[in-house]
């Protein structure tokens, strides 16, 4: 069953490599008492996640806090030392939280996986963009085509506030 807005997003468990190595993060961690954009991409290092999605979210994240938003975050199926490695290279540090969601815990509980296994990727998460109010879906906006960032786009998330 996909998430839909008014839902509880689910428990689960986010990695992302801390001072000591890697770390672990709740949802509750993430989005307790907080107001979250969050975003997905299939995957770090490819097309349209590496320039054009992220990137958004990097170049709004100020326009994002003015509209009252706690934290920015990105999830991806990706390692924890991939990502750590895409934030350095994209800029991201301070501007967007990136968490490893490594084994789809997180993606499959909100049905939001698909197969990528086709063209050698494996489990991948759809495209979509989200506003989370303590742990609620307020808003929810997911792609069609897992190349293309358009209704879950920055810019659409911002209007969507």
């Amino acid at each position: 069953m996909t998430i839909v807005q008014g839902d509880s997003l689910p428990d689960a468990t986010f990695r992302i490599v801390g001072p000591n190595g890697i770390e672990t993060l709740s949802t509750k961690d993430v989005f307790g008492g907080k107001k979250v954009v969050l975003f997905a991409v299939p995957g770090a290092f490819t097309p349209t996640c590496h320039l054009k999605h992220l990137p958004g979210f990097v170049s709004q994240a100020g326009a994002f806090k003015a509209k009252g938003v706690d934290d920015v975050v990105c999830v991806a199926v990706n390692d924890p030392f991939v990502l750590e490695a895409w934030g350095k290279a994209t800029g991201a540090g301070g501007a967007v939280t990136i968490l490893s969601d490594g084994n789809a815990e997180f993606t499959k509980k909100i049905g939001m996986d698909f197969d990528g296994g086709g063209i050698g990727l494996g489990t991948r998460s759809k495209r979509y963009a989200m506003v989370v109010e303590d742990g609620v879906v307020k808003a929810l906006q997911t792609e069609e085509n897992p190349g293309v960032a358009e209704v879950s786009s920055a810019e659409a998330i911002l209007a969507a506030l």
